[in-house]
C-alpha cells in the first residue's frame, strides 16, 4: 500500500506566548536583554506524580494545552495560551531552566540555573535558593533528582577543590517541608564547612557530575550534615572498574525526566555515548577510608554510578537534537539528530527487570539511521498508551526534499517471523505516512514569492503538536493528529493498540493510516460518521485480505503443547470415558473451549492460520472487550449498536457462532441480517462481564470465572477498558478479594485510596475514591450494576472512619465531613486545583460545596433585627463599638430573648446617660444636676472595661482602614426636657484628668475587639494609626494589640521610637522622665510587648524594661524620678516575659523589689510597687516552686518574712554576688546585692508587712500553683487567735486564703462545706451569737470576727472562682449567687431569700466599704465561673447591682468597674470566649481580680488599672457552633460532649446545644453530633494539659469553632421545628397520598388540600432532584398524561427517598419499573418493535444483589437500599411476560435444535425479541454448547436427564433446563 497523504491541522501562526505577556505587562527596561528563549511543555509534568487520571479529564482547556517557560534576562514568565501563571524575577539572567522532581516527592520542580546559585521554584511559588561555590555549566532532570555539570578546573582556579565524597551544596540550614516554607520569602543557604576536613587532603579529586536529590526532605539525624542526600559525588564505570569522572571531558547533550539515562559528546574523541545512572552501595572502595573514619556508615550519602551502554563515532559535532521514541514493543529508542550529516541515528534499549529494578543495555546491531535535516519525537499513532511511564513514542522527520514523514519504529523483522510479503521493514523503520501544509495557507498568501510554502524545520514538539518552519520565516503551529470527533473510534483504536501483538498493530496502523479509499483522518472536518466508516471499512479490509490470502505461514504462530492435547481426539474420548465413570469432569461443558486454541478448523485438523486470521482473532477480542466495556455505560448505547454490527460482521467471518450468538442476544433485531453463524470454527465462550459481575455477587470473586473477564481488562495501564476495570475492581473488593501489591486477587489493577478501613465496603469506597469513580460516574451505570456500590456507599455512610480524604466523603454524601477535612488539610488556604477537580470528580454538579461555607457575620446579612438603640435614644447611629456583635451565630445563641440588646444597653459610653430631673428645674436643681452627673460618670468612665471583654475577639479590620474608637461620653441628657444635654462643669471637676485612664480603657476596648488573625498583623497598619503626639488613645490600642500578641511585628527602632529615645542611654530616661503626658503610652507599650512575647525572655524587650526600673541602674547613673506607676507596669512587664522561666538573677531582682523602698512616694504607691513585684515573681516561677535548681528555700523563707514581719537574717552566703541587668547595648549595669539589701523597706529590723505582705503571699500563691505543697500552706495560715486575729490585716486574711487554696488546687469543692471548712473555728464560733443580744460581747473581738469572717468567705469564693473559671460549673454558680446575695442582704436587705442559714446582722461590726468590696468580689467569682454563659440569672444580679447609686450604699468607680467587668466577663467575646484553668491563666486572673480596688478613674496606686486587661491571656476561644452545608447558615445541633474522669467525678457524657462552649481540652474526650435530624460524626480526642488550639491551627478538630453537619432527608431544621411536631414525615406524607384526587393537590387549586407535594419535600430535603421530581408530579399536566398507577408509585418511591434518606434511589426505582413496564408494552404490542436486551442484564444483576443480601453476602446494617419486596415482584413479573405466549414455544424448540432465529415477519419479529430475553433471563448457553452437553447424556439410561443436564449446564436456570429435556432429550428416552 502506498503511503498516505495528511494535511497538517494548523492551530495558528506561532508567537511565544511570553512576548504577548510582556506586552500586556508595559513593563520594558533599558538593561533588558533583547535575546530570549522560551521552550514549551506538556503540563502533565507539572502535575503530581500521584495524581489520578480522573482528574485531568476535568481539567480545563488551558491545562490541556501546550505550556511555556518564557526567558529573557532575569526574568521567566510561565504561560498556557494567554493565560499566565506565574512570574519569576531573580537577581541574576537565567542560564538554564528546567523541570525536575527530587526523590521520591510527587511535586514538580522549576530548577533556575545562575551563575552563582541555583534557584529552585515549587508549582505555588515557594522558594529555595542554593548558593554554588563553583560554577556549573548545566543542569539536566534526571527521574530522581536533578544532574548538575561542573565547570572544569582550569575555567575557575580561584575555588577549593571539593573531595568526590563531600556535598558540593549541603543542607544544614534546610530542615523545613515544603509546607514550612512560606509562600512568598525566598530562602537562601549557604554550604557549610562541614567537611572541610575533606577538601583539605592531599590530592583532592573533583567529580564533574553531581545529583542534587530530596531537597526538600526533613532532616535525617546525623553528626556532621543534617542532610545526607542532597548532594552526591558521582563515578564513571568503565570496562569493569570504577573511576572517579575527575576526567571526565565529555559534554552532557541529554538526559530524560522518565528513566536514568544520559547521552553525551566527546570532542575530542568525536564520539557520543549513552550512559544509565545507577545507584552504587555506600561500601564500595572508593567511599571507604578516611570518610568512613569520622562519619558512621549510616549517615554516609548515596552514590550514583554512569556505566556507558553504548558510544557511536565519526560525528565531528554534538547531536543538535537528542531525544527518545519507543518502537511498537514499547522498548526506549534513543534518537541523536546529526546535523552535520542530516541524519537521525536511532538506538534501541533493551532493558530487564531484576529484583524490582529495570536494567538497560544496547545488544549490537541495534541502530539505525534515517535521512533527514530535521526531526523530533512525536505521540501519534497510540495516544494515551503507556507502558510503565513510558508513552509510545513515534518520529516525525523532514526530508531533504522538504517532505514531512511520520515513521512508526518497530522491532527488526528477523526477530518477529512476520512475512515480508506483508509490508516491508526498513531497518526497524516504517513510514506511515507523508503530511503536507493544507492549501488554504497557499491561497492566503499574496505575494507571488510566498505562494510556494515548503517545510524547512521543526521545532517544540509535544505530544502531537509541533511548530512548522516555513520557508518564508513564519512558524505554524500544527497538530499531526486531530482527536477523533468519534469516540468509538478513539476507543477501539486504542483498545487494539492495547491488545493486539506489536507487529498486528503495526501492520493495521498501516492500513489504517494508508492511503485508501477512505483515510483515516484525511481531512481536517472529517465527520464522527466518517471516522467510523473509515475504521470500519480497514477492518473489513483485512477480512477480505484474509478470504483471498493463499500464502500461509507454517510453524510461526504454531500451538503449544498444551493448546494440542486439549484439542486432541484422545482429550475428548478420556474426559467421556472420566464422567461416565463417576470421575469428576475437567469442567462444565457451557465454560468448554475457553482454554482451547484460538483458532482451529472443525476437528482440529487444519493447523495452519493465515497472518489475518490470526490479526482478526485478536481484534475480535480487543473490540469484544470495548463491546462489554461500552455495556456498562448507558450513555454509549449509540456506539454500542454501532460496534456490535462490526463485530457481528467479524465474527461471522471467523466462524465464531458463540460471539454471533451472543450479540445477536443483546440485539435480537439483528438476527434478521446474520441469522446464525453455519460455519462455526470455534466453541469458544465470549467472555461476558455481566456474567461474571452476577456470579460474584452470588458465590464470591474467589468463584467466578476468570474466562468472563476480557483478557484486554486484567492488563495493567489499559485506557480503553478502563471503565470496566474500575468496575470489576469494584466487584472483586466487595466480594472478598485481598490486594496483592497493585493488583487484585482477580487479576484485575486497582488502586486504593489511602484510609483504615475494617470492613468490605469501607475498602470499596476507598477503591471508589482511587479509581477517582464519584457519583457523576455511577450514574452512568446500569441501574442492576449500580446498586452493589450504592449499597456500599449507604453502609459506610452512617460513620465513616476519620482518617478518609476529602473526596470519599463527598462520594457517601457526608459533606460536612468533607469540608471538615478540607478546612483542616488546607489550612485556611484556598483548594489545590488538583484538590477541587478530584472532588468535582467525586460528585454530582448540583450537589458539591467546593468552598468553604461562609457564616454570615453582620446584620446585613442575616435577616432584619428589632431596633439595637435605647428606646430613649436620641441618635441611633451612634458608634458604640459594639453594633458588630449582632450576627447570625449570636441570633442563633440567644435566640429571640433581648439579654444583648440590654448589655449593649448597660456597657455603652458613647451616648449621654439620661438624668431624672423635674419639668421645671431650679437653680439647686442644677446643682443636683451636677452631683448626679458625677455619680453617673464614675459609672461611664467604668464601662469600657467590661465593653472590652464583652467584644473581645469579636470583629476583623481592614489593613487599609484606621480603627475607630468610640466617644466617651460624660454628658448626660434630660428626658423630661427633651432631651437637653447637660455637660460636667469643668470649673467644679477637672474633665481632662478624669478621662485620661478612662480614655486609655476606652482604646483599649476597641482594640480588643479585633480577632487575632492568622499571620502577623501589618507593621505598616500599626504605624499609620500612630498619632503625631502621643495619647492615652493609641497606647490603649497598643496594648490591646500587644494582648492579641500583635506587637510582634514591631522592631526594635519601632519600640525606641515609641519611647522617644535619641541615640544614648541618658537622653531616653531623660525623655521618659520628661513627658509625663507619655506615661500610658509607655505602660500599653511596655505591657503589650511583654504579652506579645511572653514567656520568650527576649533580650531586646527585657533591656527596655530594666531601663525603667531605677532600683536596677547604677549608683553612677544621675538621680531622677520615674513614676510608681511606670515602674510597676515594668516589673509586671518583665514577669510577663519570663514567665515560667524560674531565671534564678531575675528571681533574685524580684525578691527585692518586693520589700525597696521607694522614695518619695506614698505607702500606697509602695505597696502597689511590691505588689506588682510579687506578681512578677509569682509568674517567672509559676507552678515550679518545688521543681526549681537553687536558693529557692531560702527565697521562700524570704517571703515568708515579707508576709509575717519577723526578724530578717541574711540570707545570701559570704560575698556579695553581682546581679548583670543588660541595658541598651552599651554594656552591663552592675548592681551589687548589698547595695540591694541596704535599700530594703525596713523600720530598724522587722519588715513593714504593710508594704510587703500582699506581694510576697501572691508571689507564694503563684510559685506554688496547683503543688499541693503542704509545707508553704502551713506557712500561710488563718488565724486561729485572739492575738493573730488582731495582728493580721483582714484584707490580707483574705490573700491568705486565696493563696493557699491557689497551691491546694485539687482540694476545693463547691459545696459550702468547703467554704465552711476555710473558717476557724474561732471565727466560726465569734459569729454564731450575732443578733439582738450582742450587747455584752467585746465590740473589738466582734469587729475582728466579722472582719476575718467577711475576709475568709470572700477568699473562698475567689478560690472557687479561679478553680472553676469557664467551667459553668452548676454547684459553684448557686453557692456563689446565694452568697452574692447575702452579701447583698447585708448591705441592704432586697427581696431575694437565700437557701443559707448564715450570720445576719455583720454591717453592724464592719463598714459598708469592706462589704461592697466582698460582694463585688463574689460577684467577679461567679462571671468568672459563668464566663461566655450569659446565664440570665447571674446577669439579673449584675443588671441590679449596675443600677445602685450612691444612695443605695457605697457605690463608687470601683465597685462599678467591678460590676461592667463582671458583665463583660459573663458575655465574653460576645458568648463566644471563656476563660482557662491553666496555672498561666490563672495568674492573669488573680492580677484581674486583685482585692484592692481603684476608688476613682486615676486611682493606680495599690493595683495598676491597666492589669485588670490581662484577663485576655486568660481566655480561650472554646466556642463551637455548627453550620449546615446545605444551606451555610449556623443551626442548633444536639452535641454529646464526653469528658474524662476526674477526682471529681467519674467519665461522663452530658448533652449540649450548639452553639456552645466546650470543656477544656485537659477534660473533653469526645465530641459527637447526636439526634436524628442530622447525620452523626464523631470526634475523638486525647485529654492533655495543653492551651485550646488557636485560630488557623492545622491541628484544631474544630476548624476555628465549626463544625459542618448534614441534615438528613426527612427532617426539620430545629429553628423550624424546635419541638418536633413537623418532622413527623410519615403523617405529612400520607394526608397527600391519601388524597382521593392527587389532581387536587396541584398550585392550581391547592385550597382544597394542605400542602402540595413539591412543597412538602422541599420543606424536609434541600437534595435538588427530590424536588425537581416533587414538582413534576406536582405538574398539571404531567398528571394528565400519566395513568393513577404510575402517579402512585412515583409518589410512593418519592416518600421511600425521603423517608429513608436515600435520594439517588429515585432513578433506580423509576429505572427498574419503567423496563418492566416497557416489557410489557412490547409483549402486548401488535407490531415488531426494535430494541435491545440489555437491561434484563441488569435486572438479574439487581436480583443478585437482593440475594446476596437475604443470604449475608453483603453487610445490611440498614437493611437492603432497595425493597426486597419489589424486586422480588419484578422477578414474577418478568417470568409471567416470558411465558405468556403459546407462539414462542415453537421459537424456542427451533433454536434448541438448530441454533435459529424466528423468520424475519412482523410477528416473529417480536418473537426475537422475546427469545433473547428469555435466553438471557435463563442463562441458556449458546446452542453448540447444548448440543455438546446433548451429547454427553443421551445415551445415558436414566428416567429424567433433567439432573445432568443441570449438573453440566449449572449456570441456566432449572425452567431452561427442563425446557432443553422437553425438547432435545424426551424423545431419545
Amino acid at each position: 500500500m502506498s503511503v498516505g497523504v495528511r494535511h497538517l491541522t494548523v492551530l495558528g501562526e506561532f508567537k511565544p506566548f511570553g512576548l504577548v505577556a510582556e506586552a500586556l505587562d508595559g513593563k520594558s527596561s533599558d538593561n533588558v536583554s533583547d535575546k530570549y528563549d522560551y521552550f514549551l511543555f506538556d503540563p502533565e509534568i507539572t502535575r503530581q506524580r500521584d495524581e489520578a487520571d480522573g482528574f485531568d479529564a476535568s481539567a480545563s482547556s488551558s491545562d490541556r494545552g501546550d505550556h511555556e517557560l518564557f526567558i529573557r534576562g532575569n526574568r521567566i514568565i510561565w504561560t498556557a495560551g494567554s493565560r499566565v501563571y506565574k512570574r519569576f524575577t531573580l537577581h541574576s539572567p537565567v542560564i538554564m531552566a528546567c523541570w525536575c522532581r527530587m526523590g521520591d516527592s510527587s511535586e514538580a520542580l522549576l530548577c533556575i540555573l545562575q551563575s552563582d546559585s541555583l534557584t529552585i521554584y515549587n508549582t505555588t511559588g515557594e522558594t529555595v535558593s542554593i548558593y554554588l561555590h563553583r560554577p556549573i555549566t548545566s543542569i539536566w532532570p534526571l527521574p530522581f533528582g536533578l544532574l548538575l555539570q561542573q565547570a572544569t578546573e582550569t575555567s575557575s582556579p580561584t575555588y577549593v577543590p571539593f573531595s568526590s565524597s563531600s556535598p558540593l551544596i549541603s543542607a544544614r540550614d534546610l530542615p523545613r517541608q515544603r509546607r514550612d516554607i512560606g509562600y512568598s520569602p525566598q530562602l537562601n543557604f549557604t554550604s557549610p564547612n562541614a567537611f572541610d576536613y575533606i577538601m583539605k587532603e592531599e590530592s583532592p579529586s573533583t567529580s564533574s557530575h553531581l545529583v542534587l536529590k530530596d531537597l526538600l526532605e526533613e532532616p535525617q539525624a546525623c553528626i556532621i550534615v543534617t542532610t545526607s542526600d542532597l548532594i552526591f559525588a558521582t563515578y564513571m564505570e568503565e570496562k569493569g572498574r570504577l573511576n572517579i569522572m575527575k576526567e571526565f571531558g565529555e559534554q552532557t547533550i541529554w538526559t530524560s525526566h522518565l528513566i536514568p539515562l544520559m547521552a553525551s559528546y566527546d570532542e575530542g574523541k568525536m564520539q557520543h555515548s549513552v550512559w544509565v545512572v545507577e545507584v552504587i552501595s555506600s561500601d564500595l572502595e572508593v567511599a571507604n577510608s578516611k570518610l568512613f573514619d569520622r562519619v558512621p556508615a549510616e549517615v554516609l550519602p548515596k552514590q550514583f554510578s554512569f556505566r556507558r551502554i553504548w558510544q557511536g563515532k565519526g560525528a565531528q559535532t554534538a547531536a543538535s537534537k537528542v531525544f527518545m521514541a519507543t518502537d511498537n514493543d514499547a522498548a526506549p529508542i534513543i534518537c541523536l539528530f546529526i546535523q552535520e550529516q542530516k541524519k537521525l541515528l536511532s538506538v534501541r534499549l533493551q532493558s530487564l527487570e531484576l529484583n524490582n529494578e529495570i536494567l538497560f543495555d544496547i545488544k549490537p546491531d541495534m541502530s539505525w539511521s534515517i535521512s533527514a535535516i530535521a526531526a523530533a519525537p512525536v505521540i501519534v499513532t497510540r495516544p494515551g498508551v503507556k507502558v510503565g511511564l513510558l508513552p509510545f513514542g513515534d518520529i516525525i522527520a523532514l526530508t531533504a526534499e522538504n517532505t514531512l514523514l511520520l515513521y512508526l519504529l518497530q522491532e527488526d523483522a528477523m526477530g518477529l517471523k512476520v512475512p515480508t510479503w506483508i509490508f516491508v521493514l526498513v531497518s526497524g523503520k516504517q513510514c506511515l505516512c507523508r503530511y503536507m501544509l493544507p492549501p488554504f495557507l497557499k491561497s492566503l498568501e499574496i505575494a507571488p514569492a510566498l505562494q510556494d510554502l515548503k517545510i524547512v524545520g521543526l521545532a517544540d514538539a509535544v505530544e502531537g503538536r509541533i511548530n512548522v518552519i516555513a520557508n518564508n520565516g513564519e512558524i505554524f503551529r500544527c497538530t499531526l493528529r486531530r482527536t477523533p470527533s468519534s469516540s468509538l473510534a478513539n476507543d477501539c483504536i486504542t483498545a487494539m493498540a492495547e491488545g493486539l501483538m506489536p507487529s498486528f498493530y503495526s501492520h493495521f496502523v498501516t492500513l489504517l493510516w494508508g492511503d485508501g479509499d477512505s483515510a483515516y483522518l484525511a481531512d481536517a472536518d472529517s465527520s464522527v460518521d466518517s471516522e467510523w466508516e473509515s475504521f470500519c471499512s480497514v477492518i473489513l479490509q483485512m477480512c477480505g485480505k484474509s478470504r483471498h490470502s493463499t500464502d500461509k505461514v507454517s510453524d510461526c504462530l504454531s500451538r503449544s503443547s498444551w493448546e494440542f492435547l486439549v484439542s486432541s481426539n484422545f482429550h475428548k474420548n478420556y474426559s467421556r470415558s472420566n464422567f461416565i465413570t463417576g470421575i469428576s469432569p475437567r469442567t462444565p461443558v457451557d465454560l468448554l473451549g475457553s482454554d482451547s486454541p484460538k483458532l482451529y478448523a472443525d476437528g482440529g485438523q487444519n493447523t495452519e492460520k493465515s497472518f489475518y486470521f490470526e490479526l482478526l482473532t485478536e481484534t475480535l477480542d480487543s473490540l469484544h472487550a470495548v463491546y462489554e466495556n461500552l455495556k456498562l455505560n448507558i450513555l454509549r448505547k449509540r456506539d454500542l449498536g454501532h460496534l456490535v454490527v462490526l463485530l457481528c460482521d467479524v465474527s461471522g467471518f471467523l466462524g465464531e457462532e458463540s460471539y454471533m450468538d451472543h450479540y445477536i442476544r443483546d440485539f435480537p433485531g439483528l438476527s434478521k441480517k446474520f441469522g446464525i453463524c453455519r460455519a462455526s470454527f470455534s466453541y469458544k465462550t465470549p467472555p461476558s462481564l455481566f456474567r461474571w459481575l452476577e456470579y460474584c455477587l452470588q458465590h464470591g470473586c474467589g468463584s467466578a470465572d476468570m474466562c468472563d473477564l476480557p483478557p484486554l481488562i486484567q492488563k495493567d495501564g489499559s485506557s480503553a477498558v478502563g471503565w470496566a476495570r474500575k468496575i470489576v475492581s469494584f466487584y472483586s473488593v466487595l466480594s472478598g478479594a485481598e490486594q496483592l501489591g497493585k493488583e487484585l486477587s482477580s487479576g484485575v489493577y486497582c488502586k486504593i485510596a489511602t484510609g483504615s478501613f475494617s470492613t468490605k465496603e469501607e475498602v470499596t469506597v476507598l477503591a471508589m475514591v482511587g479509581e477517582s469513580f464519584g457519583l457523576q460516574q455511577l450514574d452512568l451505570l446500569p441501574t442492576g450494576v449500580s446498586l452493589p456500590l450504592r449499597h456500599a456507599l449507604d453502609t459506610c455512610r452512617e460513620a465513616p472512619p476519620t482518617d478518609w480524604p476529602a473526596a470519599a466523603y463527598i462520594l457517601l454524601g457526608r459533606e460536612d465531613l468533607a469540608l471538615s477535612c478540607l478546612a483542616h488539610s488546607s489550612n485556611s488556604k484556598d483548594l489545590e486545583p488538583h484538590t477541587s477537580m478530584g472532588l468535582i470528580s467525586m460528585s454530582t454538579p448540583y450537589m458539591l460545596h467546593l468552598d468553604p461555607v461562609t457564616i454570615p457575620s453582620s446584620i446585613s446579612e442575616t435577616t432584619e433585627y428589632a431596633k439595637l438603640e435605647d428606646t430613649d435614644s436620641a441618635d441611633g447611629s451612634i458608634v458604640d463599638g459594639m453594633e458588630h456583635i449582632f450576627n447570625a451565630s449570636t441570633q442563633l445563641r440567644y435566640g429571640r430573648d433581648l439579654r444583648l440588646n440590654e448589655v449593649r444597653r448597660l456597657l455603652c459610653s458613647a451616648r449621654p446617660v439620661a438624668i431624672q430631673t423635674s419639668v421645671n428645674p431650679t437653680a439647686s436643681d442644677q446643682d443636683l444636676q451636677q452631683a448626679q452627673l458625677w455619680q453617673l460618670a464614675q459609672r461611664t468612665t467604668s464601662l469600657p472595661v467590661g465593653r472590652g471583654a464583652f467584644t473581645l475577639a469579636t470583629t476583623s479590620t481592614l489593613l487599609t482602614e484606621a480603627i475607630t474608637v468610640p466617644k466617651l461620653i460624660l454628658a448626660g441628657r434630660l428626658p423630661a426636657q427633651q432631651n437637653a444635654t447637660v455637660n460636667l462643669d469643668p470649673n467644679i471637676r477637672n474633665i481632662q484628668e478624669l478621662k485620661s485612664w478612662p480614655e486609655f480603657h476606652n482604646a483599649v476596648a476597641a482594640g480588643l475587639r479585633l480577632a487575632p488573625i492568622q499571620g502577623k498583623m501589618s507593621r505598616t497598619w500599626i504605624m499609620y494609626n500612630k498619632p503625631e503626639e502621643p495619647n492615652a488613645i493609641h497606647a490603649g490600642l497598643l496594648f490591646a494589640l500587644g494582648l492579641h500578641g500583635h506587637l510582634r511585628v514591631l522592631t526594635i527602632a519601632d519600640v525606641y521610637t515609641y519611647l522617644q529615645q535619641v541615640s544614648d542611654f541618658n537622653k531616653l530616661v531623660l525623655s521618659s522622665v520628661l513627658k509625663l503626658e507619655h506615661e500610658s503610652t509607655t505602660v500599653g507599650l511596655m505591657l503589650g510587648l511583654a504579652a506579645s512575647y511572653r514567656g520568650s525572655m527576649e533580650p531586646a524587650i527585657s533591656k527596655s524594661l530594666y531601663v525603667h526600673i531605677l532600683a536596677r541602674h547604677p549608683s553612677s547613673y544621675p538621680e531622677f524620678e520615674l513614676p510608681t506607676l511606670l515602674q510597676s507596669a515594668a516589673l509586671m512587664s518583665l514577669g510577663l516575659l519570663y514567665e515560667g522561666s524560674a531565671h534564678p538573677q531575675t528571681m533574685q531582682i524580684l525578691l527585692g523589689e518586693i520589700g525597696r523602698r521607694s522614695g518619695g512616694d506614698n505607702v500606697l504607691e509602695r505597696e502597689g510597687y511590691a505588689v506588682a513585684a510579687g506578681f512578677s515573681l509569682g509568674l517567672v516561677a509559676l507552678g515550679r516552686g518545688e521543681d526549681v535548681l537553687g536558693s529557692m528555700d531560702t527565697l521562700v523563707d524570704r517571703l515568708i518574712q515579707y508576709v509575717n514581719g519577723k526578724e530578717l537574717h541574711n540570707f545570701f552566703t559570704s560575698g556579695d554576688p553581682c546581679v548583670f541587668i543588660a541595658t541598651d547595648g552599651f554594656g552591663y549595669v552592675v548592681c551589687s546585692l548589698s547595695l540591694s539589701l541596704s535599700l530594703q523597706l525596713m523600720d530598724g529590723t522587722p519588715v513593714n508587712v504593710d508594704v510587703t505582705a500582699p506581694g510576697a503571699i501572691i508571689a507564694l500563691a503563684l510559685m506554688y500553683l496547683k503543688t499541693e505543697s503542704e509545707v508553704v500552706v502551713s506557712k500561710l495560715s488563718i488565724p486561729r487567735t485572739h492575738f493573730d486575729l488582731q495582728y493580721v490585716r483582714p484584707d490580707f486574711i483574705l490573700l491568705r486564703v486565696i493563696a493557699r487554696n491557689l497551691i491546694m488546687w485539687s482540694r476545693v469543692h463547691p459545696t459550702e462545706d468547703w467554704i465552711q471548712s476555710q473558717i476557724p473555728e474561732i471565727v466560726q464560733n465569734g459569729v454564731k451569737c450575732f443578733g439582738d443580744e450582742m450587747g455584752d460581747s467585746d465590740e473589738m473581738d466582734s469587729e475582728a470576727f466579722v472582719q476575718a469572717y467577711v475576709n475568709i468567705v470572700a477568699g473562698a469564693c475567689v478560690s472557687l472562682g479561679l478553680r472553676f473559671a469557664g467551667t459553668k460549673d452548676g454547684n459553684a454558680q448557686e453557692l456563689l449567687y446565694s452568697y452574692a446575695v447575702y452579701f447583698l442582704n447585708e448591705i441592704k436587705p432586697v427581696s431575694v431569700t437565700s437557701k443559707h442559714t448564715l450570720p445576719k446582722g455583720l454591717s453592724h461590726f464592719v463598714d459598708r466599704g469592706t462589704l461592697e468590696t466582698c460582694l463585688h468580689l463574689v460577684v467577679l467569682s461567679l462571671s468568672l465561673v459563668m464566663a461566655g454563659s450569659g446565664h440570665i440569672q447571674t446577669f439579673r444580679l449584675l443588671r441590679f447591682l449596675r443600677s445602685r447609686n450612691s444612695a443605695d450604699g457605697s457605690v463608687n468607680y470601683g465597685t462599678q468597674m467591678a460590676v461592667s467587668l463582671a458583665i463583660g466577663f459573663l458575655f465574653l467575646g460576645g458568648g463566644m470566649r471563656t476563660f482557662s484553668t491553666s496555672k498561666s491563666s490563672i495568674a492573669t486572673l488573680l492580677i484581674t481580680l486583685y482585692p484592692r480596688l481603684p476608688t476613682g478613674p486615676n486611682d493606680n496606686r495599690c493595683h495598676l488599672q491597666a492589669f485588670r486587661h490581662l484577663y485576655v491571656l486568660a481566655t480561650e476561644a472554646r466556642w463551637v457552633q455548627t453550620v449546615d452545608v446545605d444551606t451555610g447558615l449556623p443551626v442548633y445541633v444536639p452535641l454529646e460532649v464526653t469528658i474524662k474522669e476526674t477526682v471529681h467525678y467519674s467519665e461522663t457524657s452530658f448533652c449540649e446545644i450548639t452553639p456552645c462552649i466546650l470543656p477544656e481540652r485537659a477534660i473533653l474526650k469526645a465530641l459527637r453530633v447526636c439526634g436524628p435530624r442530622y447525620w452523626p460524626q464523631v470526634t475523638e480526642l486525647n485529654p492533655e494539659e495543653k492551651p485550646w488550639w488557636n485560630s488557623g491551627n492545622k491541628n484544631d478538630p474544630f476548624n476555628s469553632g465549626v463544625i459542618y453537619v448534614k441534615r438528613k432527608v426527612g427532617a426539620c431544621s430545629y429553628v423550624d421545628d424546635p419541638i418536633g411536631c413537623q418532622s413527623l414525615l410519615s403523617r405529612a406524607m400520607h394526608k397527600v397520598f391519601g388524597t382521593p384526587n392527587l389532581r387536587a393537590c396541584t398550585p392550581s387549586n391547592s385550597s382544597s388540600c394542605a400542602v402540595t407535594v413539591d412543597q412538602l419535600v422541599s420543606t424536609f430535603s434541600s437534595d435538588p432532584s427530590l424536588i425537581a421530581f416533587a414538582q413534576l408530579c406536582s405538574d398539571p399536566s404531567w398528571n394528565s398524561k400519566s395513568d393513577a398507577d404510575f402517579q402512585e408509585f412515583c409518589l410512593q418511591v418519592l416518600f421511600e427517598c425521603v423517608s429513608k434518606d436515600r435520594p439517588a434511589l429515585l432513578q433506580v426505582y423509576l429505572s427498574l419499573y419503567t423496563t418492566i413496564r416497557s416489557m410489557a408494552d412490547k409483549v402486548t404490542s401488535e407490531t415488531s418493535f426494535p430494541g435491545d436486551s440489555l437491561f434484563l442484564s441488569s435486572l438479574k444483576l439487581a436480583l443478585a444483589y437482593n440475594e446476596a443480601i437475604l443470604k449475608g453476602r453483603l453487610a445490611a446494617i440498614r437493611g437492603g437500599i432497595i425493597q426486597s419486596t419489589f424486586l422480588c415482584s419484578l422477578q414474577k413479573r418478568v417470568e409471567e411476560l416470558l411465558n405468556c405466549s403459546p407462539a414462542f414455544r415453537n421459537s424456542l424448540c427451533n433454536y434448541l435444535k438448530s441454533g435459529q432465529w424466528p423468520a424475519e415477519d412482523s410477528q416473529e419479529g417480536k418473537l426475537s425479541v422475546i427469545l433473547s430475553w428469555y435466553l438471557q433471563w435463563y442463562g441458556v448457553p449458546a446452542p453448540s454448547v447444548i448440543k455438546a452437553a446433548v451429547e454427553k447424556i443421551k445415551h445415558i439410561p436414566t428416567s429424567s436427564s433433567v439432573p445432568f443436564l443441570h449438573l453440566l449446564l449449572p449456570r441456566t436456570h432449572t425452567h431452561a433446563v427442563k425446557e432443553m429435556h422437553n425438547f432435545l432429550l424426551s424423545s431419545s428416552i
